[in-house]
This record gives structure tokens, sequence and C-alpha cells, in this order.
């Protein structure tokens, strides 16, 4: 697919995606750290996450200067890169302005990484996004929510596990860590964001 680097005329100069399952069973689940992320920066930019299009809630704001659209698909996790990409090819963004927020289950709980392009990391949710879209080159947040209790334990299990009350206290600092990442990253700033955060 040929996606440009930037937007023209009204539409938007980056995506910001949070990766998670829609309904209220999910909330709280490892596997919805990327909505939790997108929710905290509608928050501070009093974005109005109402709109549905592009099988997903979006709401637009401008961070750091750059019109941006804030996307949660509701295409459930496996599926994310049919929200992701109908969106690209709609404002033709390339890769490297769509910013994708999901949960790592190779980091600790209180971790975050922040890279500019690479594999899709066992992650379903990237899996989907680099098939459809033909590009791993996506720079993404990837917020850590612990490795499985035991190598036994199924791992669909443990995503889709609710994070304890004391966990949840810690992720509060990382949400705000992922807004700032954000904040950096939209003005062409994510070898400082990388520096800062990883």
């Amino acid at each position: 697919m040929i996606f440009s680097k930037k937007s023209s005329g009204g539409a938007v100069d980056y995506i910001v995606v949070g990766l998670g399952n829609p309904g209220k069973q999910y909330e709280n689940t490892r596997h919805n750290c990327g909505f939790c992320a997108v929710d905290l920066l509608a928050e501070k930019y009093s974005c109005q996450m109402k709109k549905i299009r592009f099988k997903s809630t979006t709401g637009e704001c401008r961070i750091s200067g750059a019109k941006c659209l804030l996307m949660k698909p509701s295409t459930y996790m496996n599926n994310s890169g049919q929200a992701v990409v109908e969106a690209m090819n709609f404002y033709k963004i390339s890769p490297e302005n769509v910013i994708i927020i999901f949960d790592d289950i190779s980091l600790d709980v209180g971790k975050m990484r922040i890279r500019q392009k690479g594999s899709d990391g066992g992650h379903n949710g990237m899996k989907n996004i680099i098939y459809l879209s033909g590009s791993d080159m996506f720079p993404r947040i990837k917020i850590g929510v612990g490795k499985k209790p035991h190598p036994d334990y199924d791992l669909k299990d443990w995503v889709l596990s609710k994070f304890s009350s004391t966990e949840q206290k810690t992720l509060s600092g990382i949400y705000e860590n992922s807004v700032e990442a954000v904040e950096l990253m939209v003005s062409d700033n994510i070898q400082k964001a990388m520096q800062n955060f990883n």
C-alpha cells in the first residue's frame, strides 16, 4: 500500500491508536492498556471520544501543534488492522505517522518501551496491523502488563485478566508517561521520548 508521509488539506497529521477490546467486561484488563492510555490523552486535551468511524471510537485534537486523530478500535484486538488501515487510507497517512499504544507481557507492570518500528513481538493486534498495512514502520509505545504467573497459565486468560489495585496505581503513572511520550513523538522528537522513558 502507498501512504503519504503527511496528511493534506484539512486532514490530520498523526493518528494515535490505543489497542484493546470494546465492552465493559474488558475494562481494566491487561489487554486494554492502549485504551486506558488514549482515554487519559483525550482527557488532558478535552477530546470528545464520541464519533464512531473507521470501525473505532474516535476524537480529534491538537497535541503539541499537530492535529491528531485518537482511535480506540471496536474490531476486537485480533482485527485491529481493519480499523487502523481504514483510517490511514482515508487520510493518506504513512505508518511513520501512526502511533500505536498496546500491552506487552514481556515487560513488568510499571515498565514502558518506545520503539520507532519493528516486528509484532507476538502481539496479535500489532500482527494484524502489520499484515494488513504491509509495513512494520509504526512507532509504538509498549506498556508492561507482566508475564504469565507460571508457564502453564493460558495466555488468553492472562491478558484478559484484570489488574490488582496495586498494579492500577503503578499504571496510572505509566499512562501519564505515555501521554508525555505522545506529545514528544508528534513533535518529531521520538528519540527524546525514547531517552526519557525507555
